[in-house]
């Protein structure tokens, strides 16, 4: 089965419908969520879930949520941005043991699946009928596993698949996020990433 066609197929048969369900979708930054939105949009009442206890710094959490913001502002759509703040710990604990590994590595699933087991605790309880992430959208996110993830945790509100990278999604978000002059970070998001970055630039000055 061609899981992305049975999504194409799904959001044919919203629009059929009339209605609007509720979906509450998980960003964790304004460029990847950009792209997603405007696909989404027209089918879904869409609420932000803005969890992201990995992202290091607090400065960079708060830009990164400060720009989600903009991006909702810019496009014009009546979208609540939800803010679940938690400790940076909170992602320690769940990494804990894997921070020596690389970006891409079951570090990146543990951060995942915490987020996304929320995302579905909150979806379930507060009424909504779908709930995702807009973490696939970008390359260097596995949709296997956030789909595994999401399908894995589901509960009263259902996981909407999620492989936003599909129809040239990335590059999609890029265009949008130049046309809507946002900010882009230049790693994932996570201390770990960030000196994996910091370390690559090194090499790159010094070759």
């Amino acid at each position: 089965m061609n899981e992305y066609l049975e999504f194409k197929k799904l959001l044919e048969q919203i629009k059929e419908s009339g209605k609007r369900p509720k979906l509450l979708l998980h960003s964790c930054c304004g460029p990847c969520s950009s792209y997603v939105l405007n696909m989404l949009k027209d089918y879904f009442d869409i609420t932000i879930f803005y969890y992201n206890p990995n992202i290091y710094p607090s400065e960079e959490f708060n830009k990164r949520l400060n720009v989600q913001k903009e991006l909702i502002r810019k496009m014009n759509i009546n979208i609540e941005v939800i803010e679940c703040v938690e400790p940076y710990d909170v992602y320690l604990n769940a990494v804990n043991g894997y921070t020596d590994l690389k970006e891409g590595s079951i570090r990146c699933y543990k951060c995942y699946e915490f987020r996304i087991k929320k995302l579905s605790e909150y979806a379930s309880a507060n009424g909504f009928d779908y709930f995702s992430t807009v973490m696939s959208v970008s390359p260097y996110k596995s949709s296997k596993w956030i789909n595994e993830l999401g399908f894995t945790y589901q509960d009263k509100s259902i996981f909407l698949y999620s492989n936003f990278k599909k129809e040239n999604g990335y590059k999609e978000s890029i265009k949008l996020s130049k046309e809507y002059d946002l900010y882009r970070q230049d790693w994932c998001g996570c201390e770990f990433s960030l000196n994996e970055h910091q370390e690559a630039l090194s090499k790159k000055d010094n070759m």
